[in-house]
């Protein structure tokens, strides 16, 4: 899913966008191939603190958003997102989809996901969470979000991704609350960003940890090497995951 996009949902749009109402509503409908990583829209790539996507049928009795205010919601538009028997926090929720983040505290074990909307409930699905989904926002269909332009050798980029695992200064149960400060990952992490398959020098890495303000959200402040080639390929790898192959960084050395 496009950055702008998701932030469009997190942001933008007013907490009550539609007017429908759930007269006779069906159960909500969804497979296990329709729960991804809202980043990249890959099934099977969640790990928790992660920000998801459900698309289905019959989801939301009416399309709202998450505006303002320092707690994600655990109901919009009628509909709860259930991860592991915790209420996720909740960005955006129509008929068709809703953005959800997992909840933090969560171990990397299978949990069961279901969506509910008022008294009825969709499919019971069984997600096996990872230790770490790596997911990388794009500007558009194939340039990840770098800079307002092409980037030249040794300037300094912003990244945007989701499903980078835990962070220092974070207390995990309280996965709701928005982020007011930076926090990096934690001691340890063994975060790579690949440039055509290559690991650039972990010194280049100035900061990887959450993006202050938006809960789910990372942010890797990074130089580009000076040897950089034109628009590479560009993966993060972390913990044995790594994010999708085919998204380019926009440079021009």
């Amino acid at each position: 899913m496009p950055l702008a996009l998701l932030l469009l949902g997190l942001m933008v749009a007013r907490c009550a966008l539609g007017t429908d109402v759930c007269a006779s509503q069906d159960a909500p409908y969804y497979k296990a191939a329709s729960i991804v990583n809202a980043a990249d829209n890959q099934s099977d790539k969640l790990a928790p603190n992660t920000i998801g996507t459900i698309y289905g049928t019959n989801l939301a009795c009416s399309t709202a958003a998450f505006t303002t205010g320092d707690v994600l919601p655990t109901n919009l538009g009628e509909a709860t997102v259930i991860i592991g028997n915790q209420a996720a926090g909740l960005f955006y929720a129509s008929p068709t989809q809703i953005n959800f983040l997992v909840p933090s505290d969560l171990a990397p074990v299978p949990v069961k996901v279901y969506v509910s909307v008022l008294s009825l409930h969709g499919p019971i699905i069984s997600v096996r969470l990872a230790d770490a989904a790596p997911g990388l926002f794009q500007l558009d269909a194939k340039n990840v979000v770098a800079t307002p332009s092409l980037a030249k050798p040794g300037d300094l980029v912003v990244l945007w991704a989701t499903g980078l695992g835990q962070t220092e200064g974070l207390p995990p149960d309280n996965y709701l609350q928005l982020p007011t400060a930076a926090a990096p990952l934690i001691a340890g992490a063994n975060l790579e960003v690949l440039l055509n398959g290559v690991a650039v020098p972990s010194g280049a890495i100035e900061y990887a940890g959450v993006a202050p303000g938006f809960a789910g959200l990372y942010q890797i402040n990074m130089t580009l090497p000076k040897s950089i080639k034109a628009s590479p390929e560009i993966q993060l790898r972390l913990d044995g995951a790594t994010s999708v192959s085919k998204v380019y960084l926009p440079v021009n050395p």
